[in-house]
C-alpha cells in the first residue's frame, strides 16, 4: 500500500521539479536522514565487504527504478502503463531469481504468480481502454529500464545483502543512488526545481513514508523471504494505484480493476504460503 502511494508523489512532484532532480533531492535527504537515526540508534556499523553490495543495490533498486518510473511518468505514462511496470517486475524476479539464485516454486505457487499476474492485467486492461494514446517512445523505454532495475536490485540485495546493517545499509544505498542521479539530472534537467507546495509535500512524503517507511519494510521482507514472495507483493500495486487515482484525481474505477484487486490479492496470499522445497545449488 506505501509503495503504491510512489505513483501518486510522482505526478505531484513532477510539477515543478525534473523527475531525475527530485529523486536526487530525495535520495540525498534520505541517506542523511537514515544515518542520523542509525548513529542516534547506535545502529551496527558497514563491514568492508557490505559497501559495494549496497551501492550496486541502491543503483538499480532507486536510482535505476525510481528513475525510469519518474521520467516516465513525466513523459506523459498513463496509469494503465505504470501498473504494467509493477506488473512485470514480479514476473521477472521469478524467473531470474530460479536461474541465480536456485529458488524453487511449489506448484500453488506458481499458480499464484499467475493468479498476481492475472489480476494485474485486468487492472491495465481497464486502464488502457481508458487512454487515448499519446504515449511517448521515451515513457516505454523508460518503463523497461525501470523493470531491469528493480528486478536486479531485488536480486543483488537478495543474495549479497540479507546481513546488511538495515538503517546505514539502506542509507549507503540511497547515497550512491544520489550521486548517480545528480550526474544525470545535472547533464539532462541541469538541476530543475522549485520549492513550490507541490514540491515540498511530494518531497516530505517521498522521503518519510517511501524512502524511509517502505523501503525498509522491503529490505526486512527480502531478509526472511525469498525474492518472488516479496516480489509478488507487487502485484497488489497497480489496483491500489488505480483505487488511489480514483479518489485523489478523479479517475475512473471500473469493475474490471476491482475485481483485478481481489484476483492479485489472492494470487500474493498463494505466492507468499511457506515453501516446502530448498534451495537447488
Amino acid at each position: 500500500m506505501l509503495w503504491s502511494t510512489g505513483f501518486v508523489v510522482a505526478r505531484y512532484g513532477t510539477r515543478d521539479a525534473g523527475p531525475l532532480t527530485f529523486l536526487c533531492v530525495r535520495m540525498f535527504i534520505a541517506s542523511a536522514l537514515l544515518w542520523l537515526i542509525a548513529k542516534a540508534m547506535r545502529a551496527p556499523r558497514m563491514e568492508r565487504a557490505d559497501w559495494s553490495s549496497a551501492a550496486v543495490v541502491g543503483i538499480f533498486m532507486h536510482a535505476t527504478y525510481l528513475g525510469g518510473v519518474f521520467v516516465a511518468i513525466d513523459h506523459g505514462l498513463p496509469s494503465g502503463l505504470t501498473a504494467l511496470i509493477a506488473g512485470l517486475h514480479p514476473v521477472a524476479t521469478s524467473v531470474t531469481a530460479r536461474i541465480f539464485l536456485g529458488e524453487q516454486l511449489n506448484r500453488k505457487q506458481i499458480f499464484g504468480v499467475f493468479l498476481g499476474l492475472l489480476g494485474v492485467g485486468a487492472v491495465v486492461i481497464e486502464k488502457l481502454d481508458a487512454t487515448n494514446g499519446g504515449v511517448t517512445a521515451v515513457a516505454m523505454v523508460a518503463m523497461a529500464i525501470s523493470i531491469l532495475g528493480l528486478t536486479v536490485g531485488t536480486l543483488v540485495q537478495r543474495a549479497l545483502g540479507k546481513e546488511m546493517p538495515l538503517l546505514r545499509g539502506t542509507a549507503t544505498q540511497y547515497l550512491a543512488s544520489g550521486l548517480v542521479l545528480a550526474v544525470a539530472s545535472g547533464v539532462s534537467e541541469n538541476w530543475q526545481i522549485k520549492m513550490t507546495a507541490h514540491t515540498i509535500f511530494s518531497m516530505v512524503w517521498a522521503v518519510a513514508v517511501l524512502s524511509i517507511g517502505a523501503v525498509l519494510i522491503m529490505m526486512i521482507l527480502l531478509a526472511r523471504h525469498t525474492a518472488t514472495k516479496v516480489s509478488s507483493l507487487f502485484f497488489l500495486t497497480p489496483a491500489l494505484s488505480t483505487i488511489e487515482g480514483a479518489i485523489l484525481f478523479g479517475e475512473r474505477l471500473g469493475w474490471l480493476a476491482v475485481t483485478g484487486l481481489f484476483i492479485a490479492i489472492f494470487g500474493v496470499r498463494i505466492t507468499m504460503q511457506p515453501n516446502n522445497l530448498q534451495q537447488v545449488d
